[in-house]
């Protein structure tokens, strides 16, 4: 089978999810860079969860530019690597010292301590900003994959694979896209493909549709 035209292929699944807001729920680009730094590695609904109190005690980036380790940590000290974290926070909002200053470049985004490619194309993408690079959470190292427009493992690999492959025009909805496929549709174990709008492209799909006819074709050979 040829490859398929990916550029044209994705557009079902870009037009599903377009626009769509990222599960943390935030209210602001300041609530939203916080709560990118602190998910890392954690829960999308512990984030959530904690985040209410959180940004009451700290609204904004200067409140936060004023915390100290100590009063910070009893708000998120429930997030996986706290401690390190708090320490990304703080020095986060010493730099930027108030909202209007968080960065609206890849590049100036991955200066700041605790944001790396990922975070910082959330970030970008959830701001409206023009794209940059490709969101590669959990979701899309899994999916991305499994469908066939990447291989491997590695989260830089991938988006520079996808980058390759998919319009730049794209770029800013095409992580998020296949990232949201892996939590609704494409789950890790039973996923619904005759549900997905991949599934005429797709690789794993092709090896359920095939392996049941090679089992036929041999237990006939019995």
């Amino acid at each position: 089978m040829n490859s398929p035209d990916w550029k044209k292929e994705f557009q079902p699944l870009l037009s599903k999810y377009k626009g769509k807001k990222h599960p943390l729920d935030y209210n602001n680009p300041y609530e939203l860079m916080v709560m990118v730094v602190l998910s890392a590695q954690d829960s999308d609904r512990n984030i959530n969860k904690l985040a209410p109190e959180l940004f009451k005690a700290f609204p904004d980036m200067k409140a936060l530019s004023m915390a100290k380790t100590e009063s910070l940590i009893p708000f998120v000290q429930n997030v996986r690597g706290h401690y390190k974290k708090t320490e990304w926070l703080l020095e986060i909002a010493r730099n930027l010292k108030d909202d209007k200053n968080i960065p609206t470049t890849l590049a100036d985004l991955t200066e700041l301590k605790g944001i790396g490619r990922k975070s910082a194309n959330v970030i970008l993408r959830e701001m409206g900003k023009p794209a940059e690079g490709i969101v590669v959470d959990l979701h899309v190292v899994r999916v991305a994959p499994r469908i066939g427009v990447a291989t491997g493992a590695d989260p830089k690999k991938i988006e520079k694979q996808l980058m390759d492959t998919l319009d730049k025009k794209d770029w800013g909805e095409a992580g998020m896209a296949i990232s949201f496929l892996g939590r609704e549709i494409c789950r890790p174990s039973n996923p619904k493909c005759g549900d997905c709008v991949m599934n005429k492209v797709c690789v794993y799909t092709r090896t359920l549709t095939v392996a049941p006819a090679k089992a036929a074709s041999t237990k006939k050979k019995k």
